[in-house]
């Protein structure tokens, strides 16, 4: 198999979302009409643009009181804390409930919609009808919307209940219904599922640096991630599939990824390797994860 070129991928199609700036550890985003500041340990650069723009066009700010938790600082008294947005690319619309949590998160990691896209596209080319997607480490749900609505039978496994419960107010938002949903430890879902003979046509794995299944199960990425990689092909459907891998560890580089699935799969085909990054309307490019991604067709 000839060696992938490494890409560098940003979302085309965000009318609701727009990274403004980055740098000195920050950036500056819009969610449809909120303007946010948060955290970015990414951001090592300088900022484009001036503090005192920064302050000018911001609504809410997260300030931090540990490494893991913070409050959300108002600018205005009645900016609420819960708001909705849309995604739309030429396959599919979905929509997105966000809220501002106590650890600088809003439900919504933009720069997957890169992978979104490639999720119904992929769906919309399958011959099979009806095809079985399986998301993993699934968070809020976007790739899992995005997959129902591109006409997939579609299982959604987080170890969290509360975000699935999240993800499940997506879904209805969307006007979507059927998603199967799981709260389970990923990994034990998975060798579940070979021991049942189970096959998916798509599968798609987001796993975090670290994390706990609902049982006290201890996830860490470079420990585990091969294990899961050999078990979770064994779930591919031979004749149509997709496989997406998305990591966001600054230790990962995408040929790790690269090696990851050549490893597990040998027989993989129409692989691409890279990186996500978020384009700034000031210039600057912000990194955000490396990825690994093949299909059939």
């Amino acid at each position: 198999m000839p060696k992938p070129a490494i890409q560098a991928l940003t979302p085309t199609y965000w009318k609701d979302y727009e990274l403004i700036d980055c740098g000195d550890f920050e950036k500056l985003e819009r969610f449809g009409d909120l303007i946010l500041i948060r955290p970015e340990p990414q951001a090592v650069w300088a900022k484009g643009l001036s503090d005192a723009e920064w302050q000018k066009r911001h609504h809410i700010k997260f300030k931090g009181r540990s490494a893991t938790s913070g409050e959300w600082v108002r600018k205005f008294g009645n900016v609420s804390d819960r708001w909705h947005i849309t995604y739309k690319n030429p396959d599919v619309e979905i929509k997105f409930r966000l809220a501002l949590t106590s650890f600088k998160h809003v439900g919504i990691f933009p720069e997957q919609a890169v992978n979104w896209d490639y999720i119904s596209s992929t769906i919309k080319k399958f011959k099979t009808k009806s095809p079985k997607v399986l998301n993993l480490f699934a968070y809020t749900g976007g790739a899992s919307l995005i997959a129902k609505a591109a006409g997939a039978d579609t299982t959604h496994v987080d170890s969290i209940k509360q975000v699935v419960t999240w993800a499940n107010e997506n879904q209805e938002i969307s006007n979507l219904k059927d998603i199967r949903w799981v709260v389970e430890d990923a990994l034990k879902f998975v060798q579940r599922e070979i021991k049942r003979g189970k096959t998916y046509n798509g599968i798609i794995l987001d796993p975090p640096a670290y994390g706990h299944g609902p049982k006290g199960e201890k996830w860490k990425l470079e420990d585990q991630i091969r294990e899961m990689m050999t078990d979770v092909v064994k779930l591919l459907d031979p004749q149509e599939h997709f496989l997406i891998l998305n990591t966001y560890s600054l230790g990962f580089s995408s040929i790790i990824v690269e090696n990851l699935i050549t490893g597990a799969y040998p027989q993989v085909k129409n692989l691409e390797i890279g990186e996500l990054y978020l384009e700034a309307s000031s210039g600057i490019n912000l990194p955000l994860g490396v990825f690994g991604k093949f299909r059939s067709v």
